[in-house]
């Protein structure tokens, strides 16, 4: 079995690495030649959370699981609060394969996901990128949808405002201006990317404009809200997997006031492999609902123990 430490991840995938394997994972599934195995999600108190999301990609090769969880006193302790690592084992054999750090990795699929969703539905003419959030995977997302659109100009809310300065940094990195705001002025942005660990909705239906694309990215477990119900019955909606979507995702609370169905979702995987139409006017408000899904975290991972074992860097153990 191969381990590939968490230090060394971020010298060996890149945004675009990531872009790239999450963007044929979604197409696989949307072929039926990879799927997702139930997800396991515990409450452990104290606002900690831990769980196991697993897949199968056979067009890949891919067999493993995600282990880690949501641990929000470890920032007070100098650590993230998102804890995890991935073990892939051959889908022949089931012997265990690699063992790989996880924390880069969940940061860089989830941006990838949000990216692809950006790149396949948001306007041609997007202008205005607007960031509910700005806690760690913030500052992702923000690089990972600035290249996909050639965005003017970045408005930002956090219900912690004093966070919003660091996202502020990262903007000036990539060349754009940036605005603390209300979340009313959200009604000015041509996407919106949310990424909070939200109980409760904070962007209503009446804070975003016709035409907007968002990309939903923090609700992954059942109770967690980022957005109004009402906003997901405007949209047409996309998701990385819709069994997880309307029951762990952000659709869960739309399906459950009957403003729409399983049915009304579509799989972006759909879009991706053109077995799906995406925007269908520039009008139209369209909506990804990023649950995270297991097959995205392989995926990464399997391109992190290509990249070690081409440089010499994994380290080999007997299992």
């Amino acid at each position: 079995m191969l381990i590939v430490p968490e230090k060394l991840i971020a010298d060996l995938v890149s945004a675009e690495d990531a872009f790239a394997a999450v963007e044929a994972t979604f197409a696989a599934m949307a072929r039926e030649e990879a799927y997702n195995f139930p997800v396991v999600r515990e409450a452990l108190g104290e606002g900690r959370q831990y769980g196991f999301k697993s897949g199968l990609d056979r067009a890949g090769g891919m067999l493993g699981v995600k282990a880690g969880g949501y641990f929000p006193g470890n920032a007070g302790k100098g650590m993230p609060n998102h804890q995890s690592s991935v073990y892939l084992f051959d889908p022949e054999t089931g012997r265990p394969t690699a063992m790989v750090g996880g924390n880069l990795l969940t940061a860089l699929r989830t941006a990838a996901a949000s990216a692809i969703s950006i790149d396949r539905l948001a306007r041609r003419d997007a202008k205005v990128l607007g960031m509910v959030g700005a806690g760690h995977q913030a500052a992702f997302q923000l690089r990972a949808a600035a290249r996909v659109r050639r965005f003017e100009k970045v408005i930002a809310w956090n219900l912690h405002p004093e966070m919003l300065p660091k996202l502020g940094e990262v903007a000036a990195e990539l060349g754009l201006p940036f605005e603390a705001v209300p979340l009313e002025r959200m009604v000015e942005a041509d996407v919106i990317v949310t990424i909070t660990s939200s109980p409760a909705a904070s962007l209503m239906a009446a804070h975003v404009a016709p035409g907007t694309h968002l990309a939903c990215m923090g609700t992954d477990t059942r109770g967690k809200q980022e957005v109004e119900p009402a906003l997901l019955a405007r949209a047409r909606v996309f998701t990385d997997e819709v069994a997880q979507s309307v029951t762990i995702g952000e659709a869960q609370h739309a399906v459950a006031a009957g403003l729409i169905a399983a049915a009304d979702i579509t799989p972006i995987g759909a879009v991706v492999a053109g077995l799906a139409e995406g925007r269908q006017s520039e009008a139209q408000i369209t909506l990804f609902d990023g649950t995270g899904v297991g097959l995205q975290d392989l995926a990464v991972a399997g391109a992190a123990v290509r990249r070690a074992e081409e440089f010499g860097l994994a380290i080999a153990v007997e299992v």
